[in-house]
């Protein structure tokens, strides 16, 4: 009896456990100190330290089942999955390491028993490499001379460098290698004039097990020296040994993905093909494969902590779904199918790794968003991109770069997308045309923007001008919210460098010093006033003062903005000036609007008790994502899989307020980057900092490195209030809040408005609950008894209706012997629509029904075919068919499909396309 893949992937654990091997887990998809590595893709990742020396532990054997993802680099086997019958994204590596104990005598014997005495291969069919001896290294006579005990000469070949050499990188530990090939049979075919055995690319040889010798450390001048305690690290995938030992040509016949190769094809309707004798499968087979793979590696992905996104591993992870999604829809399959179907996945996998099953919601509710989130994106995207890509093929293969800008701008379809679904044409897309219709937009929302932040001129400098470079941007707005400065260099809206800015006039200031914040980590820029009076005695103002200078010269200048357009310079004031001249070398008192900067202070500070609080409440791998501080209002945005529920948010506000009623200190320092983190400050993942750092700490509660500004005590936050939680990405949520006096107006507003309600409702605080259930119930009863009405009403119009009534609305015909009723009816939403379907369909008892309704100007669709027929009909085959009528696109079981348009003018076709459908399936065409 063939041994199941639980039962090869344990017989491998336990064999080099009886051996004296530790056991280790696998090590997440998410390297945990290597941030040069996309994804974990082999089994001596977890072990790096191990094999340089850099660490140890209490064994020097180790084995294991190691999840890997090959999607980058060298290593990029995405592209080949689908039509391959062994690429994966995501597998499986079986390994038995020794760091410095056992070498090429045990590790060479313990791979040929465990194939031969313990699996039962047989000896004839392996063929195994040994380095040939190249570039100064010598032929590996050790592994030769152990194989020739063995296996005979004719059997071992001797390879290369680049077959039989393995580094980890340019430096560092290497060696020779040695490979083990299983010969499937001569019977397959091969392209080749003669076959080239093991280095043949064809199927008659398949390798099966690498073992790496690690004995040399290579040097930066490419020399090689012996390592103190040469390692073994050995790797063999899984998927391919149980293909060799359940006798299978395909990976993908095996019992890892058969259960869910079944799944997928029942969803889909289309019943996945098994290969038999190397013959080539069709396009189904090839995007079920594309799904079963697809869904382990975003099953397993998502399970490591790893969310969908537009960035680096949430990209690749974003791709991978998106991919797979898109050859659902080659297979029928409109819905969101791929959330149910990870729960086949853990099913089969969940006893080998317990983090599937432990975040089953997480994946399901995950993979949930984003397919309701590429539907939105494919519903008007994706036709226009086929018939762009239609056009292409009849223009000579080029997809012009602005109409890939139209559909990527205009649509949201990715650009990797576009260009995957282009090369199955052999379709080129323009990159360089897209890159230009990309810049030109810019330039030109850069164009239409007004004066302030985001308009950004080129700068130009007077002759003799010194360069703004050589001045420090010194902020000294920390302790201070005012200060004497001098204006250090002036230039207009357009950029050209002045001499003065008149009343009236806008441009730009940089200033020797300056107590304004400039926008940084989420935390906006100061605004304030810039003034001077320099006749008859007048005072400067306060900040935030309306009064002007009393002297007959002063000078009233607003700053409404602080950018730094310039990376070498300091920043820039964005000035409109009100009254008198602003001077090129003038002194200024640089005044920060106080009032606004103390609430910008509050809020910040509270997003540092929020982050805290929600690690708290929620979990520690909520990680900040973004932020904005304003002076209204704080955004916080963190890394989590659902929503936070509102007893949470209760919870993390009574944290946060109770932090704020105990008044603690806010500590600010500045220390050294690495110093600070060793203390435990936080660093947030994607901010730049230097070689020093401020530090601030709500002592026993949050240190964070931190540039901003903040209160020196907790109490002086005020009331904090959540105002909203929503979603803005898969995997990431968005916390509102508002903090002092903005809390108190929030929570006031709520008052009144729950008031009004009271009053409305005619009811007791206590009751408003109840009295709005009431009124909800007695609604929905109401819409239910309306929607039967109509469904009675449609019924009973129809009833004495036949196919040669002269009606196209309505009509019942037998075809084939097979009866079928359509009909066209006003005012049926879908839900109303099934209902309809599902009585006339148990009239009938077999046959078809056919629906359509005109519904507040959309076209809603409905086939229901009873179960004796569904083998012959189609359900959701036949909506597919009609849905283009109205414009639409639809879907649905064999049994039941529904769909929808835009194109109500054509229904009254559909009863005739219905029957001319349903002949044509009938008849097996």
């Amino acid at each position: 009896m063939r041994m199941t893949s639980v039962e090869i992937r344990r017989s491998f654990l336990d064999f080099f456990e009886a051996r004296g091997h530790r056991v280790v887990p696998s090590s997440p998809l998410v390297p945990a100190d290597d941030p040069t590595l996309l994804f974990t893709n082999a089994g001596m990742n977890q072990f790096k330290d191990l094999f340089l020396g850099a660490a140890q532990r209490d064994y020097r054997r180790a084995t294991t089942s190691q999840k890997c993802m090959r999607v980058s680099g060298k290593h990029n086997d995405l592209e080949n999955v689908g039509p391959s019958l062994r690429h994966h994204t995501f597998f499986e590596m079986l390994g038995n390491f020794s760091f410095g104990d056992y070498f090429k005598t045990d590790a060479i014997p313990f791979a040929w028993e465990l194939l031969t005495d313990v699996w039962k291969l047989p000896t004839e069919r392996l063929y195994v490499t040994v380095f040939r001896g190249e570039a100064g290294i010598p032929r590996d006579d050790e592994a030769y001379d152990i194989w020739r005990r063995l296996v005979p000469a004719e059997r071992i070949a001797e390879l290369s460098a680049a077959e039989n050499f393995w580094a980890m990188g340019d430096t560092g530990p290497c060696g020779r290698c040695s490979e083990v090939h299983y010969h499937r049979g001569d019977h397959l075919p091969c392209p080749a004039p003669v076959c080239l055995g093991i280095d043949c690319s064809c199927d008659r040889y398949v390798e099966i097990w690498n073992n790496v010798f690690m004995e040399f450390q290579r040097h930066e001048d490419g020399t090689l020296t012996p390592l103190p305690a040469p390692s073994i690290d050995t790797g063999m995938g899984l998927e391919r040994i149980v293909a060799v030992l359940q006798e299978k040509l395909s990976n993908y016949d095996t019992d890892l993905f058969t259960p869910l190769l079944t799944a997928i094809g029942q969803r889909a309707g289309v019943p996945y093909v098994p290969l038999a004798g190397g013959a080539a499968n069709g396009t189904a087979d090839v995007s079920l494969r594309v799904v079963a793979d697809h869904l382990r590696a975003m099953t397993f992905l998502l399970a490591d902590g790893v969310v969908p996104s537009n960035e680096w591993r949430g990209y690749v992870l974003r791709k991978i779904m998106r991919r797979a999604m898109r050859h659902g829809k080659k297979l029928g399959i409109d819905e969101p199918f791929l959330h149910e179907l990870s729960a086949v996945v853990i099913a089969e996998m969940g006893n080998a790794y317990p983090e599937l099953a432990a975040n089953r919601e997480t994946i399901a509710s995950v993979v949930r968003r984003e397919e309701e989130q590429f539907d939105k994106v494919l519903t008007d995207g994706l036709p226009r991109l086929e018939a762009a890509i239609d056009g292409a093929v009849a223009r000579g293969g080029v997809l012009g770069g602005d109409k890939v800008f139209h559909l990527y701008d205009t649509f949201g379809l990715p650009l990797d997308f576009i260009e995957d679904l282009a090369g199955q044409r052999s379709i080129t897309v323009d990159r360089g045309g897209f890159d230009q219709a990309l810049e030109a937009q810019r330039a030109r929302a850069r164009a239409a923007s007004h004066f302030g932040a985001g308009d950004t001129p080129r700068f130009t400098l007077r002759d003799g001008s010194p360069d703004p470079a050589s001045l420090i941007d010194r902020f000294v707005g920390y302790e201070i919210t005012s200060e004497a400065c001098r204006v250090a260099h002036l230039f207009g809206r357009d950029g050209n460098e002045m001499e003065r800015l008149e009343a009236g006039i806008e441009g730009y200031a940089i200033l020797d010093r300056t107590p304004f914040y400039l926008e940084a980590g989420g935390q906006i820029s100061d605004t304030g006033r810039l003034s001077v009076a320099t006749g008859g005695g007048g005072a400067i103002p306060s900040a935030g003062s309306a009064d002007a200078p009393s002297g007959r010269d002063a000078v009233e200048t607003v700053v409404v903005d602080v950018v730094h357009p310039v990376a070498a310079w300091p920043r820039m004031h964005v000035v409109e000036v009100q009254a008198g001249v602003l001077r090129l070398g003038a002194t200024v008192m640089a005044a920060v609007d106080a009032r606004r900067r103390d609430a910008i202070r509050r809020n910040h500070t509270a997003t540092h008790l929020l982050h805290a609080a929600l690690r708290t409440v929620v979990g520690d791998h909520v990680r900040q994502k973004g932020s904005l501080v304003a002076p209204d209002r704080l955004r916080f945005d963190v890394t989590h899989h659902e929503p936070v529920h509102h007893d949470q948010i209760q919870e993390i506000e009574r944290i946060v307020n109770s932090r704020v009623f105990g008044n603690q200190p806010v500590e600010t320092q500045e220390r050294e980057t690495q110093a600070a983190i060793a203390e435990g400050a936080m660093a947030l993942f994607g901010e730049k900092y230097g070689d020093r750092v401020r530090m601030v700490r709500i002592p026993g509660f949050s240190t964070e490195l931190c540039g901003g500004t903040h209160c020196r005590a907790t109490g002086d936050i005020g009331p904090f209030v959540i105002t909203q939680e929503s979603g803005v990405a898969a995997g990431v949520r968005r916390l509102e809040a508002m903090t002092g006096a903005g809390a108190v107006e929030f929570l006031q507003q709520r008052r009144d408005a729950l008031d009004d309600l009271l009053s409305t409702l005619g009811a007791a605080p206590d009751q408003a609950v109840g009295a709005v259930q009431k009124l909800q119930t007695d609604a929905k009863r109401l819409a239910r008894d309306i929607e039967q009405f109509k469904v009675r009403a449609a019924l009973a119009s129809g009833s004495d209706k036949s196919a040669g009534s002269g009606d196209a609305g309505a009509g019942e015909a037998e075809i084939g012997g097979v009866r079928v009723v359509t009909r066209v009816v006003s005012g049926l939403n879908p839900s109303a629509l099934r209902l309809m379907a599902d009585q006339l369909r148990d009239r009938l008892g077999s046959g078809v029904v056919v629906l359509a309704s005109n519904n507040d100007g959309k076209a809603a669709l409905t086939v229901a075919v009873t179960s004796d027929l569904i083998g012959r009909v189609h359900a959701g085959a036949l909506i597919g068919t009609l849905a283009s009528i109205v414009g639409g696109r639809g879907g649905g079981r064999p049994d039941f499909a529904q769909a929808g348009g835009r194109q109500t003018g054509r229904l009254a076709e559909l009863p005739g396309e219905a029957r001319t459908a349903i002949t044509q399936m009938l008849a097996g065409n």
